[in-house]
C-alpha cells in the first residue's frame, strides 16, 4: 500500500481483524459508534464493519471528530514508510511539518520552502490526506502531548511548550476541543502518577510505565501538575480559541497566546541556570530491526568531542544537552536531557531518520528476497539504512570522507568540530562546560572498519572484526590530537553551521586546498539557501545542485541522497566497495535495475557483506 492508493475498506478491515503489525502506521481505524480511532493493532475487538472507518492519517480521523485510543496510542505508530517511496510534495511537506517547520513559521512558511502556494498545498493535503497542513500540524503536537502526559512526569507546563503550543492556556483549550478532556485529566487517569496507584507495591522504580524512565532530580521533582505560583495553566480553557481542523490560515501558529502567558515560562526555560529537564520517550518501529549493524556503523563514525556509540546505544550533544538512543525490546528508548524542552519535537524527528525507525522491512525483504539479493536479505533481517541527525553536518561528513579512510575522516571531523563547533549548552556561572554522564553498561568495543566507503566499506562483523585504535574506550572517544573532545564526560560539542563554517578557518587540519575549497563552497551555498539539506528538500533537485559544487561528483551526491535526504532508492554509483562485493557474488550490473525502490537498501547488504 503506498500514499498514491485508495484505502480498499476489505483489505484495511481484514488487516485490523487480523492485528496485521505491517500495517501498523499506513492507515486507522475510526469506529463510529465509540467515537475513537485506533491503530490496526488494537487489542480491542474487532468493530462491526457497519461500524468502522479508514483514514489515511491521524489528523483525517481527528478532523472527522474522533479521539485517539487510550489503549493502542496512535501516538507510538511508526510513519508511513511510503511517504519516503514516493518522495514527493506531500511526503516532504510532512517531514518538514514533523522539524516543526509549521508550528515555527506557519502553512505560509511550508508553503514557502517548497516553492508551491497555500492554495496548492492545502488542495494536495485534503486530496491526498483527508486533511489540511495546519490540522496535520495540531494533530502531530496533541500526539506528542499526549505521549509525554502519559510517559513522563515532565510538568503540564513544559508539556504543551515541548509539543511545539505557544502557551498553555492554547495547549488546554486544545486538548480540550479535540479530545474532549483536558490535559491533567490524561495524566491522572493515564500517567506516570495513574500508574504508581495501580501498582500493589509502591517504589520509585515504580513511577515509570513500561518501557520509560524517568529520570530524578529538579526536573522530574516539580509538581506533576505544573501549576506553580503564577502559571499561566491556572487560566481556564475556554480564555482561548484553538486553531480549527483544516484551516488554511497561514499566521505563525500559538503567536497571539505566546506573547501572553507562556513567554514568562519560555524566558525561564531557556536560562542556563535552569537544571535541564530529563525524560525518556519510546521511538516504536517495525520488527524485524538489526540495530547491531547500524549502531557498529554510528560507531565507527562518531565523531570525537560531539557523539559516542557502543553496541549498546548512540549518544550525542544537541543544543542545550544531549540525547542517548538505546535498544529496547520492540523499540528504541531515547533518553533526553535539554534545557529547553521546545526543541524536544525536533528531536525525536530526527532521531527516528537518523536510526530509520519508519521503514517496512518486511516490504523491503519481499522486494530484495526476490533478487540475487536473496542470501544477504535472509542472513541480515530488519537491516536498516542510517540517516542523518543533520542534513549539512552528513554532507561535511560526506566530503571530508573521500578517498580516506573511516578513521582517517573521523579524526578530521574532530578536528573541525573542535575548531568550528559551538558548546552544546552555554558556560553556567563559574566557568566551565556542563557535561552529561558516561553510562556504565557498555562492555563491548566498538570497531571502525579499515577502509572508507570509497573503497572499502562495511565489513561483515561491525562490532569484532578489526581492532579499535587505541585511544577507543567503550563508548568511542577522540583522538590524542583533538582538542576539546568528549574523553569521559561525554559529548558536548555541536556540528558548525553552514554560516560558522563557511567563514572558519579550516587550514592545519589535515585538509587538502582542494578539499577545502569544496566544504567551503557547500557551506557558502546551504547557508545562502541555494541548497537544502533539510528533510523537505527534493532528492533530484538536490543531487543536481551538489553535482555542481567542484570536488563532488555521483558517489558522495549519491551517499548524501541516501542518507541526509532519506531517498529508498539512492545508489552511490561508482562506489568500489559495491563493485568488489558484487564481483563477490557474481552479480552482474544491470540487476541493480532490479532493486528499485529499495536500492540504498541494497548498497547496505552488499557492504555488510564485505
Amino acid at each position: 500500500m503506498t500514499p498514491h492508493q485508495t484505502l480498499d475498506f476489505d483489505s484495511c478491515y481484514r488487516a485490523a481483524s487480523a492485528r496485521d503489525m505491517r500495517f501498523d502506521g499506513r492507515f486507522y481505524t475510526a469506529v463510529t459508534s465509540t467515537g475513537i480511532y485506533c491503530r490496526p493493532i488494537c487489542p480491542a475487538r474487532t468493530p462491526a464493519r457497519r461500524n468502522v472507518r479508514f483514514y489515511r492519517h491521524a489528523a483525517a480521523a481527528e478532523a472527522a471528530g474522533f479521539r485517539p485510543c487510550r489503549r493502542c496510542r496512535p501516538e507510538l505508530s511508526p510513519g508511513d514508510p511510503g511517504w519516503d517511496v514516493a518522495a514527493d510534495l506531500v511526503g516532504r511537506a510532512l517531514r518538514l511539518i514533523d522539524d516543526g517547520v509549521a508550528d515555527e513559521y506557519g502553512v505560509a512558511g511550508l508553503a514557502q520552502r517548497l516553492h508551491v502556494t497555500e492554495r496548492h498545498l492545502l488542495r494536495l493535503f485534503t486530496a491526498r490526506l483527508g486533511a489540511g497542513p495546519l490540522a496535520v500540524a495540531r494533530t502531530r503536537r496533541l500526539l506528542l502531548a499526549k505521549q509525554l502526559l502519559t510517559e513522563t512526569a515532565l510538568p503540564i507546563t513544559d508539556v504543551a511548550f515541548a509539543a511545539g503550543f505557544g502557551s498553555v492556556r492554547q495547549f488546554n483549550a486544545t486538548m480540550k476541543e479535540a479530545y474532549g478532556f483536558a490535559p491533567s485529566e490524561l495524566r491522572t487517569s493515564n500517567g506516570p502518577l495513574a500508574a504508581a496507584r495501580r501498582a500493589p507495591a509502591p517504589r520509585a522504580a515504580d513511577h515509570a510505565v513500561p518501557g520509560t524512565r524517568l529520570s530524578a532530580g529538579p526536573a522530574a521533582d516539580r509538581d506533576v501538575q505544573g501549576t506553580r505560583p503564577g502559571d499561566a495553566q491556572n487560566t481556564r480553557p475556554g480564555d482561548a480559541q484553538s486553531i480549527r481542523l483544516g484551516d488554511a490560515q497561514s499566521t505563525r501558529l500559538g503567536d497571539a497566546q505566546g506573547a501572553r502567558a507562556g513567554d514568562a515560562q519560555d524566558a525561564r526555560l531557556a536560562t542556563a541556570t535552569e537544571p535541564p529537564a530529563a525524560l525518556t520517550l519510546r521511538l516504536n518501529h517495525r520488527a524485524p530491526y538489526d540495530a547491531a549493524t547500524l549502531l557498529g556503523f554510528l560507531a565507527a563514525r562518531a565523531i570525537p568531542g560531539m557523539e559516542e556509540a557502543s553496541p549498546s546505544g548512540y549518544r550525542r550533544a544537541v543544543t542545550g544537552g544531549s540525547i542517548t538512543l538505546t535498544p529496547a525490546d520492540g523499540h528504541v528508548k531515547l533518553s533526553v536531557t535539554l534545557d529547553d524542552t521546545r526543541h524536544l519535537a525536533k528531536i525525536v524527528s530526527r532521531c527516528r531518520r537518523l536510526l530509520d525507525l519508519d521503514a517496512d522491512p518486511v516490504a523491503i525483504a519481499d522486494a530484495l528476497g526476490a533478487t540475487t539479493l536473496r542470501a544477504l536479505v535472509a542472513t541480515r533481517p530488519g537491516l536498516r539504512v542510517p540517516g542523518a541527525f543533520d542534513g549539512f553536518e552528513l554532507a561535511v561528513r560526506a566530503v571530508v570522507g573521500q578517498q580516506v579512510s573511516v578513521a582517517g575522516a573521523r579524526t578530521l571531523l574532530g578536528r573541525i568540530v573542535a575548531r568550528a563547533g559551538t558548546p552544546a549548552r552555554p558556560t553556567p556561572p563559574g566557568g566551565g562546560i556542563a557535561r552529561p554522564t558516561l553510562p556504565t553498561d557498555a562492555t563491548e568495543r566498538p570497531t571502525p572498519p579499515t577502509d572508507a566507503p570509497e573503497r572499502s566499506t562495511l565489513p561483515t562483523d561491525m562490532t569484532a572484526r578489526s581492532t579499535p585504535p587505541a585511544d577507543a574506550t567503550q563508548w568511542s572517544t577522540p583522538s590524542a590530537d583533538v582538542t576539546g573532545g568528549a574523553g569521559a564526560d561525554g559529548p558536548f560539542l555541536l556540528f558548525p553551521t553552514a554560516e560558522r563554517l563557511a567563514e572558519a578557518d579550516l587550514s592545519g587540519l589535515g585538509l587538502t586546498g582542494r578539499r577545502v575549497a569544496t566544504l567551503k563552497a557547500l557551506a557558502e551555498k546551504t547557508a545562502a539557501g541555494e541548497l537544502a539539506l533539510d528533510a523537505g528538500a527534493d532528492p533530484a533537485e538536490t543531487a543536481a545542485r551538489l553535482l555542481e559544487i567542484p570536488g563532488i561528483g555521483p558517489w558522495t551526491t549519491g551517499y548524501i541522497v541516501m542518507r541526509a535526504l532519506r531517498d529508498p532508492d539512492a545508489w552511490p554509483d561508482g562506489d568500489l566497495g559495491l563493485r568488489r562485493a558484487m564481483r563477490a557474488l557474481d552479480i552482474a550490473e544491470d540487476d541493480v535495475e532490479r532493486w528499485r525502490p529499495w536500492r540504498a537498501y541494497a548498497a547496505m547488504h552488499l557492504w555488510s557483506s564485505e
